[in-house]
């Protein structure tokens, strides 16, 4: 059960620094979330493997560094931490918010975008989390938040920056019960964030053939 706990406060923090940063307009928002994954991933690495993303759970699964009766239930604590940091936002602000593509930007654009930055942080994270060549490294959460960072200012422009479909799901599920929002955009968010970071699962097992979990 710590486990999933750790999921749900790791993924709520993460969500919430999204939510509080978009509503109140920060030019600093990405380097708030960067740093925000950063310290969760220290604070429960050691606890769950601090994934806090539906994606890398489903990519740490297909590695083999989750075993699969704890995946449905990641997941779940994952969604749940992302609406209730969600609902938190509103209660706190009085404003929704959600992931939403930049305007003039394609689909292939916004799943590509979505795709290559989950699949630079599922590497990023298998390599120094889980691999037996990184093992006992204190760099691992910096290297992840700063993953998040790079690819919020690379690309957060055209798809929105989520990278995680927890960071689609709560905050467009608060922003369309409160009557704001519609489910139109959610796909982007599950689909580009799970086949990037499933890419990367065989890209690391040719990296890293003796295929040894840390």
């Amino acid at each position: 059960m710590s486990r999933y706990l750790t999921e749900l406060i790791g993924t709520f923090f993460l969500v919430f620094t999204i939510g509080m940063t978009a509503v109140s307009g920060s030019a600093a928002a990405p380097i708030a979330i960067g740093s925000a994954l950063m310290v969760m991933v220290y604070m429960g690495r050691h606890v769950s493997g601090a994934h806090y993303n539906p994606s890398v759970s489903i990519a740490l699964y297909l590695r083999g560094a989750l075993v699969g009766k704890d995946l449905a239930p990641y997941i779940a604590a994952q969604l749940l931490g992302a609406w209730l940091a969600a609902g938190t936002v509103l209660v706190i602000t009085g404003a929704t918010f959600a992931p939403a593509p930049g305007e003039g930007y394609g689909t292939i654009a916004i799943l590509l975008s979505e795709g290559l930055a989950t699949f630079a942080l599922a590497l990023v994270i298998m390599n120094v989390a889980t691999s037996k060549g990184t093992e006992g490294n204190s760099h691992y959460g910096l290297a992840i938040g700063l993953t998040v960072l790079a690819g919020v200012y690379a690309v957060g422009g055209v798809s929105g920056g989520a990278f995680n479909p927890a960071v689609g799901f709560g905050p467009i599920l608060v922003d369309t019960l409160a009557g704001d929002g519609t489910f139109q955009n959610l796909w982007y968010y599950v689909v580009g964030p799970i086949v990037g970071a499933a890419a990367a699962v065989p890209v690391f097992k040719m990296q890293n053939p003796e295929g040894d979990a840390a």
